[in-house]
């Protein structure tokens, strides 16, 4: 997060924050780092561990079934990026499920991971109530811990519409794979003579 911007004089925007912050399921920490460090808050987010993504899929789906909205095949409720998952949602998926996810405030200078294939929502500040206006720069990458992850994350964007914005292969984990055996090979060629030493 680099740049939170918050309005001068306006505190009825600082109750609404941490009422927000606080009906994100934050624990104590958090919201002490709001109120007392007065640190900047930029986004709310709530990441879900991958192996939880077919629940998570199959309670949307049951969502949205429930509000007489359709289900196409080539469209995906957690890739639609559609839901946001409130405090009602997120308690009924425990409750239904047994899925709990990890709820982050992301202040200014705070980074934020999230492990491939990781099921998460985010909620600015600009967004939500239209508080504080926040920049944040994201970076997708390829790890080689998560290579199989990755590439099955992959092969599901495939299943998506044409006309989808996650049709696309954003991560070209075939390109990574490619371009890292390449790498090896070219390095274990130049080392050859010393390798081949007794």
């Amino acid at each position: 997060m680099v740049y939170v911007g918050i309005p001068k004089g306006q505190a009825d925007q600082e109750e609404e924050v941490l009422k927000t912050i606080q009906d994100g399921d934050s624990d104590e920490l958090t919201i002490k780092r709001f109120t007392e460090s007065r640190e900047k808050p930029g986004a709310l987010w709530h990441i879900y561990a991958a192996k939880d993504t077919e629940k998570i899929r199959e309670f949307l789906k049951k969502v949205a079934e429930e509000q007489g909205q359709e289900n196409p095949v080539d469209h995906d409720p957690i890739h639609d990026q559609s839901w946001y998952l409130d405090r009602s949602l997120r308690k009924r998926l425990h409750q239904e499920y047994g899925v709990q996810g990890w709820a982050i405030v992301q202040f200014l200078g705070d980074v934020v991971f999230i492990p491939a294939g990781a099921p998460h929502q985010a909620r600015t500040r600009a967004t939500v109530h239209n508080l504080y206006s926040c920049i944040k720069v994201a970076e997708d990458f390829v790890s080689p811990e998560h290579v199989k992850h990755c590439f099955w994350l992959t092969q599901e964007f495939r299943y998506l519409s044409h006309t989808h914005t996650n049709h696309e292969d954003k991560l070209q984990v075939k390109n990574v794979i490619y371009h890292a055996v390449k790498d090896a090979v070219g390095i274990l060629r130049a080392n050859e003579s010393s390798l081949s030493r007794p």
